[in-house]
């Protein structure tokens, strides 16, 4: 196996375990800090968190100090990953009312592979003149949308909290 595979396996269980200690975070450290990087409740938009911030994190690392392929097609296949979680996790659990854990453990685990695979297939594109800005730009309003819907989410289904809590806002304690 290369030295690359094997860092790029090493990176994914990282992120793997970021992403699942980032589901409970917010329930052991209940505080505004924790609630951006953290799902405060149960829906389907909250929980991409877990795959936006481990996938841009490895992001970061794996191209600090401008090594690697670059931060572009990582941020392009970071988006990517979270809009796949919206689209699928809103058809089984809005639309299907599906609520097996076993299938969004396997989604979790799936988005975030694909999130590690994807880059590789990007690489190309983001040759592209200005594809390294777009990237940047659709991340940067990922995660900006990400920080605003925490605290105010809208009263739609893809926000809703499927536990039966009560609107983000309310509980974060301030």
């Amino acid at each position: 196996m290369e030295k690359s595979t094997k860092k790029l396996i090493l990176y994914y269980l990282t992120a793997t375990a970021a992403g699942v200690a980032l589901h409970f975070l917010f329930q052991w450290l209940p505080n505004p800090v924790t609630a951006l990087v953290a799902p405060v409740r149960e829906s389907v938009w909250e929980h991409t968190k877990l795959l936006y911030f481990p996938l841009v994190g490895t992001a970061l690392l794996l191209n600090r100090g401008g090594k690697g392929m670059g931060c572009a097609p990582w941020l392009l296949s970071a988006v990517a990953a979270c809009v796949t979680m919206l689209g699928v996790g809103y058809l089984y659990h809005v639309t299907l009312r599906g609520e097996s854990l076993v299938l969004d453990l396997v989604l979790y685990f799936v988005l975030l592979g694909v999130g590690f695979l994807l880059p590789r297939v990007l690489w190309p594109l983001c040759e592209w003149p200005g594809t390294d800005k777009a990237a940047v730009t659709l991340a940067v309003l990922l995660g900006a949308l990400i920080v605003w819907f925490t605290f105010f989410p809208p009263d739609a289904a893809l926000f809703a909290d499927l536990s039966g809590a009560v609107r983000t806002f309310l509980t974060i304690p301030v």
